[in-house]
């Protein structure tokens, strides 16, 4: 008897809905992608219990009539693509004809649709149709989706906690609302409201209301183009940061998607300006002729693959650049009012988000947010990285020391505070890495030879990369099991202004465990430079030492030559400012 068998449509659907639905927020990207597609101008999202007992989605597109309501909830039905030929060339967000059949199939859905001109209501279980009936004519479609995941048990278990689910949900809902800022989009969690958009087409405000006016105040407008691509948002100052990367959202014709090397690329662009370990607030835009990208990967279709990927990288890396190169980055101070609140003996986690608790867009507008309003990078404008002209850096004369580590200075306009070891440690990094990219292959000989022991795999990726380390100008033979000998080392790496003799050997440790933990998309540039940071580290003033007003006055000019003086190049800042007006109000001499 024969064993394999055709698997029956509803058994089809629910593996397919493993992976188009596998959790509550995709429930709502699909629907909403729909409602977007359809051409709709307000879209409101209900949900109750973080998703799993209902969602809801409602929108004013373009509705559909009695036939097309109840195809739409067979598989591979779409309204988006005909042809082989219209899959290379996608201009909608949905496209697969997947999502409805694959969500009908694991809850209960009921669908309320009209064109104007007919009224439909579907209703699904279990991704059987159980009734179609005439229904009202507002035009438009609204799709309620109850109990999900009721016909497969063992998923439901598997969904994370309602929290979890919640802000994956309102996450996503904020990368759409930043992606279409001309949509009103409303999201209601169990009666509160957690976003509310007003439509205006104004990204910033949309930003504001995500991350707050702290925030929008600190993002910057950027625009560039080259002969495929065309990008536009705005990026945070390099003093914005947080520890995930989940505040750079890239958007590909205005749909979401996660793309890991050009995430990188945008960090990477930030790089001295900000710790390694920190990740700045991005919302770019990527237009592009649908012909150049592949967003039929995954299901999900937030996954996309790039032609001419090397040239979309460029054209980010400079246009992030440049627009940090012409912004003075020097943290300002401001007083703010303490703030009393009302005590209360029991708190409870709220999510309601009422219009007492926003700020409104005069709040915003009080101080100018932009210096540059039409950045714009053609190809020919190439920028190098950390260029930044002196110019940015202001005069400023030291006056005394706090700690024995910060440099107080002053002008007409305020104080200063500098950080001397940070300060000092930028001019160093600059004149090491200027040293390194015009380094000789010249060697100085060890007194008594360094010898270091690797466990097994460390010494096999050690041997593979000798040449590199030959090439830099150290003379190393193998001594033992897993063991090296360092004979020589490059004159580069050490003079009697550089490195201590006592820290040569843990410079060299490092670097040679740089060499063996790198990885795959390996960047000799980024080498040189975490090597130049680590030698400018060492070598630099120490925190808790005390200089002389000479020795202050040096750094300070020192570091206005530099080409980045905002930044050490870990990206801790340099110097924070305190206007002349900031520091009245603290002392109370202004505002009465």
């Amino acid at each position: 008897m024969s064993k394999i068998k055709v698997m029956d449509k509803l058994l089809v659907n629910k593996i397919a809905a493993g992976e188009v639905v596998e959790r509550c927020m995709n429930v709502v990207k699909e629907l909403v992608e729909n409602s977007i597609d359809a051409g709709s101008s307000e879209i409101k999202i209900e949900i109750k219990e973080a998703g799993t007992k209902m969602i809801r989605v409602t929108d004013n597109g373009i509705g559909m009539d009695k036939e097309d309501a109840v195809n739409c909830f067979l598989l591979h039905a779409t309204s988006k693509i005909e042809t082989s030929d219209d899959l290379f060339n996608i201009n909608t967000l949905g496209f697969r004809g997947e999502a409805l059949a694959s969500i009908c199939s694991v809850s209960k859905v009921t669908l309320k649709t009209s064109n104007g001109s007919v009224g439909t209501e579907v209703k699904v279980v279990g991704g059987k149709v159980e009734e179609v009936k005439e229904s009202d004519l507002r035009k438009g479609t609204s799709i309620t989706v109850e109990n999900l995941f009721f016909n497969t048990p063992a998923r439901l278990k598997h969904l994370k906690s309602f929290y979890t689910e919640l802000a994956s949900i309102t996450d996503y809902v904020n990368k759409i609302s930043l992606t279409h800022p001309e949509i009103k989009i409303v999201l209601n969690s169990d009666g509160n409201i957690l976003l509310n958009t007003d439509g205006s087409n104004n990204l910033l405000k949309n930003i504001k209301c995500i991350y707050g006016v702290d925030i929008a105040k600190r993002m910057v407008p950027v625009k560039a183009n080259s002969l495929d691509y065309d990008i536009e948002g705005f990026i945070s100052l390099p003093e914005v940061h947080r520890s995930n990367k989940n505040g750079i959202i890239t958007l590909v014709n205005k749909r979401v998607v996660k793309n890991a090397i050009l995430n990188r690329t945008i960090n990477e662009a930030y790089h001295s300006y900000k710790p390694d370990n920190r990740y700045p607030i991005v919302v770019i835009n990527i237009t592009v002729d649908p012909s150049l990208v592949d967003v039929n990967i995954h299901p999900t279709k937030m996954d996309v693959k790039f032609s001419k990927f090397e040239d979309l990288q460029e054209l980010v890396r400079q246009t992030i650049i440049k627009a940090i190169k012409d912004i003075n980055l020097i943290p300002n101070i401001e007083a703010k009012e303490k703030k009393e609140y009302p005590k209360h003996e029991n708190l409870s986690l709220n999510f309601n988000i009422s219009e007492d608790n926003t700020y409104t867009l005069e709040e915003l507008e009080e101080k100018p947010v932009f210096i540059n309003e039409d950045l714009v990078i053609t190809e020919e404008e190439k920028v190098e990285e950390n260029e930044l002209s002196s110019e940015k850096f202001p005069v400023m004369y030291p006056v005394g020391q706090v700690h024995g580590t910060y440099i107080i200075c002053q002008n007409e306009d305020g104080m200063y505070l500098m950080d001397q070891h940070a300060a000092k440690e930028r001019v160093n990094y600059e004149k090491v890495r200027e040293k390194m990219s015009n380094r000789s292959n010249d060697s100085i000989d060890l007194l008594v030879p360094i010898t270091l022991e690797f466990t097994n795999d460390e010494y096999i990726i050690l041997k593979e990369n000798l040449d590199m380390l030959t090439s830099f100008g150290f003379n190393i033979e193998e001594f033992g099991l897993n063991s090296i000998i360092i004979k020589s080392h490059p004159t580069w790496l050490q003079s009697s202004i550089w490195v201590h003799k006592s820290d040569l050997e843990t410079v060299i440790k490092e670097l040679i465990y740089m060499v063996i933990k790198r990885e795959k998309g390996f960047d000799l540039d980024r080498f040189y430079d975490h090597i130049s940071a680590t030698i400018a580290c060492k070598m630099s003033i120490k925190a808790n030492t005390i200089i002389t007003k000479e020795e202050m006055e040096k750094l300070v000019e020192e570091l206005r030559e530099c080409k980045n003086p905002f930044n050490c190049p870990h990206g801790r800042p340099t110097v924070i400012y305190y206007s002349k007006e900031e520091l009245e109000k603290l002392f109370k001499r202004s505002g009465f």
